[in-house]
């Protein structure tokens, strides 16, 4: 088998332990429920309708009317154990962030659609233990259906008339993160990632006990003998990764870090896409987003987006 064989076949295991359809995603309907001022941008408040019938909603922060296709991102919210953020995140921040990314993305010419996630804001029952257990006695899971979710997004944007198809990326911190190295791995139509704050060998965290850290979302049973995360977040290769962390993290502890690294820039190196992977590290810091860590998160998008 060759490196895009191997891919293929990973790819298609890790949909099965996920629990959801290797296909495409999309969500079943979506309504616009009004629009305001965001930056001088439009921050568009929709409605999606999930395939089994749940309202999901995400705000769409775009530009007006008439404006020239721009980029587009898949913004993931983190977990925080505060289950009442969600989509706000993209225009209110967090405490662990250095703020909202809203003006950002805007100043940059970036669109950006972040999508509730099931737990979290308008969304908060059934709560995560219950969504969990459900989903696994029908042999699923809830961060299958998180990546779900966030694929049908990518549709959404690819078919928006203010967004280029052939730019999308994704952007998270912490679960956000997580989601945002998952989505590239499964999804090529991902151009570029910035996940932030949550990447390590899994395997190695739950060797250490680090692992309880992370809610039931992140539970997939049966891939640790599959793959490394390292492995798994190798499957966006070419296209371009930037991780972002700091080693004081209890979501990415030296040890855990170093190893996923390794296996990472070997999924790059066999793409032969070395380039295409950079890392912002920083020792001193725990979990949360420093100046130079988000300075670096932009450049990357810029570079790798815009350019």
């Amino acid at each position: 088998m060759n490196w895009q064989d191997d891919q293929k076949g990973l790819r298609d295991r890790l949909f099965q332990l996920l629990g959801v359809d290797a296909g495409g995603a999309s969500f079943a309907g979506v309504q616009s429920r009004g629009v305001q001022d965001c930056h001088g941008w439009c921050l568009e408040d929709l409605l999606f309708q999930g395939a089994n019938g749940e309202d999901i909603p995400a705000f769409f922060l775009r530009p007006p009317r008439g404006h020239a296709k721009v980029p587009a991102l898949i913004y993931a919210h983190a977990h925080g154990n505060n289950y009442a953020v969600g989509r706000d995140e993209l225009i209110a921040g967090r405490p662990a962030l250095q703020g909202p990314y809203a003006a950002d993305l805007v100043a940059r010419g970036v669109a950006v659609l972040c999508i509730e996630m099931p737990c979290f804001g308008a969304r908060q029952q059934p709560n995560e233990s219950s969504r969990s257990k459900a989903l696994a006695w029908h042999g699923k899971t809830l961060f299958g259906q998180m990546l779900d979710e966030q694929r049908a997004g990518i549709e959404f944007l690819s078919q928006h008339s203010a967004v280029d198809a052939d730019r999308i990326g994704t952007l998270g911190f912490s679960m956000g993160s997580t989601l945002a190295w998952w989505l590239a791995a499964l999804d090529p139509r991902i151009r570029a990632t910035s996940a932030l704050c949550s990447f390590a060998d899994l395997e190695t965290l739950v060797g250490t006990g680090a692992h309880d850290g992370h809610g039931p979302y992140m539970t997939v049973p049966g891939l640790l003998p599959v793959a490394r995360s390292g492995q798994i977040a190798g499957l966006a290769a070419p296209r371009a990764l930037h991780i972002g962390g700091g080693l004081l993290d209890w979501s990415t502890p030296a040890v855990a870090f170093e190893i996923g690294r390794s296996d990472l820039e070997a999924g790059y190196a066999a793409a032969g896409a070395q380039e295409k992977l950079s890392f912002f590290v920083d020792p001193q810091s725990g979990h949360v987003e420093t100046p130079e860590m988000r300075a670096a998160a932009l450049d990357f998008l810029r570079r790798e987006l815009l350019d």
